[in-house]
């Protein structure tokens, strides 16, 4: 068994978020979880689809031939919590209120 994979790091977007994508896509096959997640109204499937079609690349390189794209599964999909962006936000009378701005890491992993 050919695996190959693929991690966008520090990704702009809840973990949470990205996981409620990943979990649709999880176990399917590559052209059906393409097609599942170019008609997600989330703004996180942009960047599944690229790790997404990185992990297939990386997968074409290992097997030195054409891969069919029926035959590719995705074994695992996770998102795993970045570092947090710290901000304050001026409010009235001097105060300062908190802004966190989460980030996470996507991994996918492809298998034939």
């Amino acid at each position: 068994m050919i695996e190959s994979k693929a991690i966008a790091k520090y990704v702009r977007t809840s973990p949470y978020k990205s996981r409620r994508v990943l979990k649709q896509i999880q176990g399917k096959q590559y052209q059906e979880a393409k097609l599942i997640l170019e008609f997600m109204p989330y703004r996180v499937c942009k960047i599944i689809i690229k790790v997404l079609d990185s992990a297939f690349s990386n997968l074409e390189q290992k097997s030195n031939e054409k891969l069919d794209k029926k035959t590719v599964q995705i074994i695992e999909a996770c998102a795993n919590k970045g570092p947090i962006l710290k901000r304050f936000q001026p409010r009235a009378q001097g105060r300062a209120f908190p802004i966190r701005k989460p980030t996470c890491h996507i991994n996918i992993k492809l298998g034939i």
